[in-house]
C-alpha cells in the first residue's frame, strides 16, 4: 500500500478540539505508513465574521452567559433535523478552506470539530474529494451537530455513545470506542516524589491540582479562598493559564499562605502535574477530563458549561470517578469529606483509571491506517 497523506482539521472554539488534533498529529507523524500529515485550524481559512462567531463569541458566552450555550446545545440536539441549515451556514465564506483541502488531496481526513467535518462530507457527496472521513468526537456524548450522513468512521469516548449512534442508524462496525485523543505523554509514568519536589512540594503530602484552564476562565481566586478553609493538611498547585490577570488575582488570594500553594501560569507539563496529584479541581471539558482519567486522577468539578460539560460530569459521577460542587461555598466541606475517607478516594482513583484511555490517539491512527472498509453514505431515515 502506498503511503498516506493525512489531513487533520479542528476549530479553535475553545482549546480542546485543537489539542485533540495535535495529539493525532504526533501519532500519525511517527508512523512510517504516512507520507505527510497536515494539521490545520479550519477557522483560519474563513472570514473574520465566521471566525469570531465560532471562537470569540463562544469564549464570551462561556464567560458571561453559559446558560445561553446550554440552551443552544439543547435546542440543536435533534438528530438529523438541522442538516440543510447547518450546511448552508458552514459553506459561507469557506472557499479558501476548500481550496486548501483540494490542493493537499488527503487520502485520510480526521476532523476533531463538526464544522470541518460537514464541509468534507459535502465535498465527498458532490464527488469533489476522494478521502476517508473520520470524525473524532471530543466530548463523552455525541451531540447532533457531530452527525454526518457521509463518513468513513466515527471515534467516540464511551460504549454508551456508540450505542447511541447505532440507535440512530450508524453501522456498528463504523463506530470505534477509542476514547478522546490526547497527547501520548499522558500515558508515560513519572516519578511522583521527584516531580513534586521539583515544584517545591512536599513529596508525601496530599496534593490538589486546581486549573483555570488554558484560557483562564472561571473563579479561580474564589476557589483558592475556599481551599484555605480546608481542615486537612493539603498542598495545592494552581494553574492560571495564559491570563496574567488571573495569576495576579490568585496570588492576591493566596496572600501569606505560600507554603500551601504553588502558582503557575500556562504550562505544557500538565501530564506531570496530573500524575503527581491526588485530586483535580476544575471544569470537565472533554480533553481535560480525558487527560485526568488517563492519569488515574479523580476530579472535583465545578461550574460545568451547561450542555456538553454537564454531560461529561454526569459520566464521571456515574462511574464514581468524580464529585461535583454545585456551590463553591461547600467546596472545602466536600473536599475535606473526601480526604477524610481514604478508601473512597482510592476507589475513585481506580474508577478514573478504568475510564481512562491514554492510547486513544494511537488507536485511531492504527485503525485508520489498517482500514479497508469502502466509503459509506447513509440514506435519510423515513
Amino acid at each position: 500500500m502506498s503511503k498516506q497523506r493525512v489531513l487533520l482539521l479542528s476549530a479553535s472554539a475553545g482549546t480542546g478540539h485543537v489539542r485533540a488534533a495535535q495529539a493525532l498529529e504526533k501519532e500519525f507523524a511517527r508512523d512510517e505508513r504516512v507520507a505527510a500529515v497536515r494539521n490545520e485550524d479550519a477557522l483560519k481559512f474563513t472570514n473574520k465574521l465566521f471566525h469570531d462567531a465560532y471562537s470569540k463569541l463562544y469564549l464570551k458566552l462561556v464567560r458571561d452567559a453559559p446558560d445561553v450555550l446550554g440552551w443552544a446545545y439543547r435546542a440543536s440536539d435533534a438528530p438529523w433535523q438541522n442538516d440543510k441549515l447547518r450546511l448552508q451556514f458552514e459553506r459561507l465564506n469557506t472557499r479558501p478552506l476548500v481550496k486548501m483541502i483540494r490542493a493537499f488531496n488527503p487520502q485520510i481526513t480526521v476532523c476533531t470539530h463538526f464544522t470541518p467535518a460537514g464541509i468534507i462530507a459535502h465535498l465527498i457527496a458532490r464527488g469533489e474529494l476522494d478521502t476517508r472521513l473520520a470524525i473524532a468526537v471530543t466530548d463523552f456524548d455525541c451531540h447532533a451537530m457531530w452527525l454526518s450522513r457521509v463518513f468513513h468512521r466515527y471515534f467516540v469516548a464511551l460504549d454508551e455513545t456508540k450505542a447511541h449512534l447505532e440507535a440512530l442508524g450508524l453501522p456498528a462496525e463504523r463506530v470505534t470506542v477509542s476514547g478522546i485523543p490526547i497527547d501520548p505523554v499522558f500515558a508515560e509514568p513519572i516519578d511522583r516524589p521527584a516531580v513534586r519536589a521539583s515544584y517545591g512540594l512536599a513529596p508525601e503530602k496530599t496534593t490538589l491540582l486546581l486549573s483555570a484552564g488554558a484560557l483562564g476562565v472561571g473563579p479561580t481566586e474564589v476557589i483558592v479562598e475556599r481551599l484555605k478553609q480546608l481542615r486537612h493538611d493539603a498542598q495545592t498547585l494552581v494553574i492560571c493559564g495564559k491570563s496574567e490577570e488571573v495569576k495576579a488575582r490568585v496570588a492576591a488570594a493566596v496572600g501569606a499562605e505560600t507554603g500551601r500553594f504553588r502558582i503557575l501560569g500556562y504550562t505544557d507539563r500538565m501530564h506531570e502535574l496530573m500524575h503527581a496529584s491526588d485530586l483535580f479541581i476544575g471544569k470537565p471539558g472533554g480533553l481535560t477530563t480525558s487527560e485526568a482519567l488517563a492519569c488515574g486522577l479523580p476530579m472535583a468539578v465545578f461550574s460545568p458549561i451547561p450542555g456538553q460539560e454537564e454531560r461529561n460530569a454526569d459520566h464521571l459521577l456515574e462511574e464514581g470517578a468524580g464529585i461535583r460542587c454545585n456551590e463553591l461555598t461547600t467546596l472545602p466541606f466536600k473536599i475535606d469529606k473526601l480526604l477524610g475517607n481514604p478508601a473512597r478516594l482510592a476507589a475513585m482513583r481506580r474508577a478514573a483509571s478504568a475510564m481512562g484511555r491514554p492510547h486513544a490517539a494511537r488507536t485511531i491512527v492504527a485503525t485508520l491506517l489498517a482500514d479497508d472498509l469502502p466509503a459509506l453514505a447513509l440514506a435519510p431515515r423515513p
